[in-house]
């Protein structure tokens, strides 16, 4: 199970709250008496952190910018000083950590995680454990942790298997079988942001390079946007456009993407799949798009729903990773 490096697999109680309240929001503590438990969600251009109770009470959280161009140590150490802040008003210290982020994490460093600068030779485990002092730390990639979450708490729920799809900035997915979310080989599962567009892609994985979220992730749509527009322009923006070269290029990203989404089912075989991620934000026509292919492509068509955890997934399933840690 990717979720627990160093975890072990007890599931925890399902947190009400979907939508990570504040401390004067959140239940009291009562499992798991004063233990605090925190959640890290590292990303390419922000921290989101969260504190519970071993029962899912959310005492509290907070973002800080990453600050990617700083470099690695300047990143871990603005994370503890968040992290260290956030429990104290909590009542801490950490009993334990869950920590996600992109890329696959392993316990010598950091694959395919090109955007922050000297990721790639973080032990994060090691540094988590030393800077909050706690053995107790799990760690794994961001969009298989909300996958974790989806299915422990959220709309995979009951689906075996069941696929959740993160189409934002980046685009993967986590397929979760037999109550856990795959890994892979090397940790990779799901990663079909590197897809290959057609037959001879001229750059693809072995240059570092993720076809398919280059063109529909968030910062490739924005690309494609300012090269046929003649602006810069959101991907979010784009959608909300009504002139035709807008609606053109809009119909275009939103063909191909479901098209890859429907050649994953294919393979899958999925009772359901739960769409998450920034790009959900378009509504309608994405799920259009999405129900139409998998209607059209796949032999047996997949449930589609929204994910419950839209654009959070990753920090819930962060917890979901200390709470294991706690536990194991």
């Amino acid at each position: 199970m990717t979720e627990a490096r160093q975890a072990g697999a007890t599931a925890p109680r399902e947190s009400r709250d979907a939508g990570l309240p504040h401390g004067d929001n959140a239940r009291t503590a009562g499992a798991g008496g004063d233990a605090r438990l925190l959640g890290i969600d590292i990303g390419g251009t922000k921290i989101a952190l969260a504190v519970s109770t071993v029962d899912g009470a959310v005492l509290g959280t907070d973002v800080v910018p990453t600050g990617a161009a700083d470099g690695a140590e300047a990143i871990l150490a603005r994370l503890a000083a968040a992290g260290h802040a956030l429990l104290s008003r909590a009542g801490g210290p950490a009993t334990a950590v869950g920590a996600v982020g992109p890329g696959i994490i392993r316990p010598d460093g950091v694959a395919l995680s090109p955007n922050i600068s000297g990721w790639h030779q973080v032990r994060l485990a090691e540094e988590l454990a030393d800077r909050f002092g706690t053995p107790r730390v799990a760690v794994d990639n961001d969009v298989k942790a909300a996958g974790l979450a989806e299915l422990r708490h959220g709309a995979l729920r009951g689906a075996d298997p069941g696929v959740f799809v993160s189409l934002g900035t980046g685009v993967a997915a986590a397929i979760a079988i037999g109550g856990r979310v795959l890994a892979g080989a090397h940790g990779a599962a799901g990663e079909f942001g590197y897809d290959l567009r057609t037959p001879d892609e001229p750059r693809a994985a072995a240059d570092g390079y993720s076809p398919l979220e280059r063109a529909v992730g968030g910062r490739g749509i924005a690309e494609r946007a300012l090269a046929v527009l003649g602006e810069p322009v959101t991907a979010a923006r784009l959608f909300a456009r009504t002139d035709p070269p807008a609606r053109r290029l809009a119909g275009e990203v939103l063909a191909e993407l479901a098209m890859h989404v429907a050649n994953l089912c294919i393979a899958v075989d999925p009772q359901r799949v739960a769409a998450g991620g920034g790009l959900t934000g378009i509504g309608t026509p994405l799920f259009t798009a999405l129900r139409a292919r998998l209607d059209a492509a796949v032999p047996f068509p997949p449930e589609l729903v929204p994910a419950r955890f839209r654009t959070d997934g990753a920090l819930h399933g962060a917890l979901a990773l200390a709470t294991d840690a706690y536990r194991s």
